[in-house]
């Protein structure tokens, strides 16, 4: 067997996908994975150009391997789009590097490509299972909490949902109503902090024709539209003591009576309220009704802030990032190490909604790839007076790992099948990052 022949060979067993081209970027060699991954069979590949053979995204305008034999310089790992021979777009992974003859002159380049296509979809099987009802999360405390939807969602019972501004209450608020057995009735939300008192007392019960000028008809109010389904009551711990009155006679009653009306009307109407204030010191502070906290504390869930639960970062930008690539029409393949390791160094005052605020203004700066730092708002680029988290900047992704895995363990007295369970890990997976990470087992904290 010839040098040339053994090479061949050897290629033809590396499961990503190789080729070469000469001076005049016709391919010279076509590996069998490369003809797997594009459909394309190596006598149809060898002779035509490489752009005729593979269509990809960057052929046209940032061809990679042309960049590499411009500049000399090798490209690792970059995410482009090709075409297949059955005209399906596949996401690929490419590296570049020059090709030498025996005396040193360039005389051609080779690029390898990897299938990206498997690690999709081991991404979305991974998001399936960190999400529920389109809530994602994989944290101890997300955990917790999807755990008690099922359950809540199958009573009647009023529910107080508490938590920052930006940590998804109406998502929960929607996904306890698709889980109960009002699912196929009307879901109706108000913001209660935004309207004045006269304005949100007609939105809440409606109004009769005449109740006041230009009062031309009967309007229903947002009661009478979830009959049967559910009422989402946002910010109530920002309404008046007056219509804390009014609305504590429709928990207690079930009744209400519209603007310009003495006949109270009942209504079925599962009531969720929500607040980003602690309605327990409002009720201390003598500006909530302690009857009324009472009647819609009957269940209370506390959505945490998203710097109290890093390790739900990675999905949740992978969610964002699938969803606007779907709403604009765009190929951007993830956040690169470093994009990834300032957004977690960063403390989110404004928890959810500032991450999806953020990952569209990185999809606004990145033509495509992966998101870069640079493509980050100021604040995370180190460029203005940012919120910096407790953790160190600067730091990889082998340093933020290795202090979520110490957090966890620290957590639970270093019981390592408790914390393998909150950072949603096997623990014969964690033993063994452990070991590699070389991490103590903490002492535990002594109380005298």
């Amino acid at each position: 067997m010839t040098p040339e022949n053994f090479q061949n060979q050897l290629l033809d067993s590396v499961p990503d996908g190789v080729f070469t081209v000469d001076a005049d970027w016709r391919v010279t060699f076509f590996n069998q994975a490369a003809e797997r991954i594009t459909g394309i069979r190596r006598n149809e590949a060898l002779g035509r150009r490489c752009c005729e053979v593979f269509r990809a995204s960057i052929c046209e305008s940032a061809c990679a391997l042309k960049q590499t034999l411009t500049t000399r310089r090798q490209v690792s790992n970059k995410v482009v789009y090709i075409v297949n021979a059955q005209g399906e777009r596949i996401p690929i992974s490419i590296s570049t590097a020059p090709l030498k003859d025996a005396r040193g002159r360039v005389v051609g380049g080779v690029e390898s490509f990897r299938d990206l296509r498997l690690v999709n979809e081991l991404r979305q099987q991974a998001e399936q299972q960190d999400s529920f009802s389109d809530i994602i999360g994989r944290s101890a405390a997300m955990r917790q909490l999807f755990d008690l939807m099922p359950l809540v969602a199958e009573s009647d019972s009023t529910v107080l949902i508490e938590g920052p501004s930006g940590t998804g209450k109406e998502l929960f608020a929607r996904a306890l109503h698709q889980l109960s057995r009002r699912q196929q009735q009307p879901f109706v939300a108000i913001n209660c902090g935004a309207l004045p008192d006269t304005l949100l007392e007609s939105e809440l019960f409606g109004y009769k024709a005449g109740a006041f000028t230009d009062a031309r008809k009967d309007k229903p109010g947002r009661f009478a539209l979830a009959e049967g389904g559910t009422i989402l009551l946002d910010e109530i711990g920002d309404i008046s003591p007056a219509m804390q009155t009014r609305l504590l006679r429709v928990l207690q009653e079930r009744v209400y009576e519209p603007l310009g009306s003495v006949v109270p009307v009942r209504c079925d109407v599962r009531v969720i309220a929500a607040t980003n204030r602690s309605l327990t010191s409002l009720v201390r502070a003598g500006k909530f009704r302690e009857d009324l906290y009472y009647r819609v504390h009957v269940v209370r869930l506390e959505l945490p802030p998203l710097r109290s639960r890093r390790e739900d970062l990675p999905p949740l930008v992978e969610h964002f990032v699938t969803r606007f690539n779907r709403l604009k029409g765009r190929d951007i393949a993830g956040l690169s190490d470093a994009a990834l390791a300032r957004l977690m160094e960063y403390d989110f005052p404004g928890n959810v909604r500032e991450l999806e605020n953020i990952i569209e203004h990185a999809f606004v700066l990145c033509r495509g790839g992966l998101i870069e730092p640079l493509h980050l708002p100021p604040q995370l680029r180190g460029e203005s007076g940012g919120l910096p988290s407790h953790l160190p900047g600067g730091m990889t992704l082998a340093v933020m790992e290795k202090l979520l895995i110490q957090d966890a363990l620290k957590r639970h007295q270093g019981n390592r099948a408790a914390a393998a369970r909150e950072l949603g890990m096997d623990p014969s997976t964690l033993f063994r990052k452990i070991k590699s990470l070389k991490l103590a087992k903490p002492t535990p904290e002594i109380s005298l």
